[in-house]
């Protein structure tokens, strides 16, 4: 039976890499299991969605070259995707520019707080990261 898992993603992966690639990673096994996936991303979390950053990644959490984009793509495939509007924009980041820094081939969704307690009261499950 399929179920609705939110996944909230805030850990600033700067300060433990490892927990943001694990938090990645139940949300990929989640859309790979057949659920209905919301992932936000809030906080310095929102990095995980630069592709530069996604790349980089890959040699602070000994993965080989790839490992965390190809993770992200297919979380992307299946998911739904969701970010703190006030959270990129302390990133840098705006909708305006987001096309020049963000990865592409996915609809993201910009929300805030009313967007999060929306997601998270509607969900089955939900996994904060």
């Amino acid at each position: 039976m399929s179920k609705t898992f939110f996944v909230m993603i805030s850990t600033d992966p700067d300060i433990d890499p490892v927990k943001s690639l694990v938090a990645l990673a139940c949300a990929k096994q989640a859309t790979s299991d057949g659920h209905d996936v919301n992932v936000f991303f809030a906080a310095n979390a929102v990095k995980l969605l630069q592709g530069d950053y996604l790349k980089a990644l890959d040699y602070r959490v000994s993965q080989p070259t790839g490992f965390c984009r190809d993770m992200f793509d297919k979380l992307i495939e299946r998911a739904s995707i969701y970010c703190s509007t006030m959270s990129q924009a302390a990133n840098g980041v705006t909708p305006d520019n987001a096309r020049d820094v963000l990865v592409g081939g996915y609809e993201l969704q910009w929300s805030g707080p009313p967007g999060v307690v929306a997601l998270s009261s509607s969900a089955d499950v939900t996994l904060p990261f």
